[in-house]
């Protein structure tokens, strides 16, 4: 009788826990409409208000640490209170700062307080930001317990697919919704609109934490360690060693990544539809291959990922400036990224369940981001002074800003890697023809698994 009840309740979590990653997929798909609406556009909204070159850099450069820093008191959070309560409180706070962003935008085409309002815009920007992050410690943690560790690479690979999907056809889509506003002088009412949908999006992924399984966590005495006590200890274990060259790479590719939209609609010249096209190829091309990079890292390991893809990523500032035709951006920049960074930052995520216990992962990812939040900031911070002091001719600020930015990544990756280790006991790769193997087969359980997964999404998302 108790091994039969034992064995029920295993199968009714096993249910609830797939029904989650569901949910968890779906709240994806609308997080993305969120971003590709709002987050994607507010530095062209930001360049649209009058902001000066350095605060459209200054926007990535204190977002980059302040999100960071809130999840501190985030990780705090889950000792006392459930992660569905803290998800649900920010998540629903989150959603209402998008209100005052079309405040700014209506004010702005009224000629009201012209001069403070690209101020506002980075003081609400930063205050979605951090609500945005004293969530993520919960939802990291969560997301944690309702994945199995085997196929936790395949399946982020297939939800961040789906999401990549909606989020390339929504911005290019938003492109030329926005296009055709300024063509007519709307530019602004376009941003209002589209900031809007990103409200009421985030309002549905409430909804949908609102039903969502999570499953209790139990934090026994002695987990918790203080972000003094990880700094120190840091260079000491793998899992530090690792954020250390996160942060040190985090701060080397803000260079020039914080001055992406200055370079493409200033720089260049381009139009709204073909900025949002450039910039959204590489999401293109990296969900492409995330399910590549899903299996190899399941195989082979997330740290073997990191290290083939930080050997090519050094190389994407420099191909940023060879060329100014929007195919070549395309078809070679961002090709090349969006390939690379696909597989860099899905095993970079799981690298960190990999190294961490299941109680201090909400701790440890919200000490990991900080350090990469620190990393982006003084890179987003270094960048913004330097496109406003650096007059050297013959190249432009921008282009020197890029080839400095490229050269210390190069740096970084040099003598950052090295003291890092592989986890978990995984193959090694003996010859080319192992990742011929991961392309074209694929056992019999995972595949069925997969197809159950997609088949259920399926049915969910249109039954719903």
């Amino acid at each position: 009788m108790v091994q039969k009840k034992k064995e029920k309740d295993n199968s009714r979590e096993k249910e609830l826990k797939h029904q989650a990653r569901i949910h968890v997929i779906k709240e994806g798909i609308f997080t993305t409409i969120t971003n590709s609406l709002g987050v994607s556009f507010i530095s062209p909204f930001a360049i649209a208000i009058n902001s000066s070159n350095s605060l459209v850099a200054m926007i990535s450069s204190i977002t980059g640490l302040l999100g960071p820093l809130s999840q501190l008191p985030g990780s705090k959070l889950i000792e006392k209170y459930s992660r569905k309560k803290i998800i649900l409180r920010s998540v629903f706070l989150e959603s209402l700062v998008w209100l005052p962003l079309i405040l700014i935008a209506f004010l702005f085409y009224k000629g009201i307080l012209i001069n403070i309002l690209p101020i506002s815009l980075l003081l609400f920007f930063s205050i979605f930001t951090i609500l945005l992050n004293i969530g993520h410690p919960a939802w990291f943690s969560w997301v944690g317990d309702i994945v199995d560790a085997k196929y936790r690479g395949r399946w982020y690979a297939k939800r961040s697919l789906i999401i990549g999907f909606t989020s390339v056809v929504l911005t290019i889509a938003a492109g030329f919704f926005l296009e055709d506003f300024k063509s007519r002088g709307w530019t602004l009412y376009g941003f209002m609109i589209l900031f809007f949908i990103a409200f009421i999006a985030r309002l549905s992924c409430w909804k949908i934490f609102k039903k969502t399984y999570m499953p209790k966590l139990k934090l026994k005495k002695g987990y918790y360690f203080s972000f003094s006590e990880f700094l120190l200890n840091a260079p000491k274990n793998n899992f530090g060693r690792f954020a250390i060259f996160r942060a040190l790479f985090g701060f080397s590719t803000t260079i020039s990544s914080a001055l992406i939209a200055i370079y493409l609609i200033r720089y260049l010249g381009f139009n709204y539809p073909t900025y949002m096209i450039i910039t959204l190829s590489g999401a293109f091309f990296s969900v492409l291959v995330l399910e590549l990079w899903g299996k190899f890292a399941d195989k082979y390991g997330n740290y073997k990922v990191i290290k083939i893809t930080s050997s090519i990523l050094p190389f994407i500032p420099f191909l940023w400036i060879l060329h100014p035709s929007p195919l070549y951006l395309i078809f070679v920049t961002q090709l090349v990224g969006g390939i690379t960074w696909a597989g860099f930052n899905l095993a970079s995520g799981n690298f960190i369940y990999d190294n961490v216990s299941q109680q201090r992962r909400g701790l440890a990812v919200s000490y990991y981001n900080l350090l990469v939040g620190i990393g982006v900031f003084l890179g987003a911070g270094l960048s913004a002074i330097l496109i406003k002091s650096l007059t050297t001719p013959p190249l432009e600020s921008i282009i020197i800003i890029f080839i400095l930015g490229g050269i210390i990544r190069f740096l970084v990756v040099i003598f950052g890697l090295s003291n890092i280790k592989e986890i978990r006991n995984k193959k090694k790769i003996k010859s080319a023809l192992a990742i011929r193997n991961i392309i074209l087969k694929e056992g019999k359980s995972t595949l069925l698994e997969e197809v159950h997964e997609i088949t259920s999404i399926k049915k969910y998302l249109n039954t719903k």
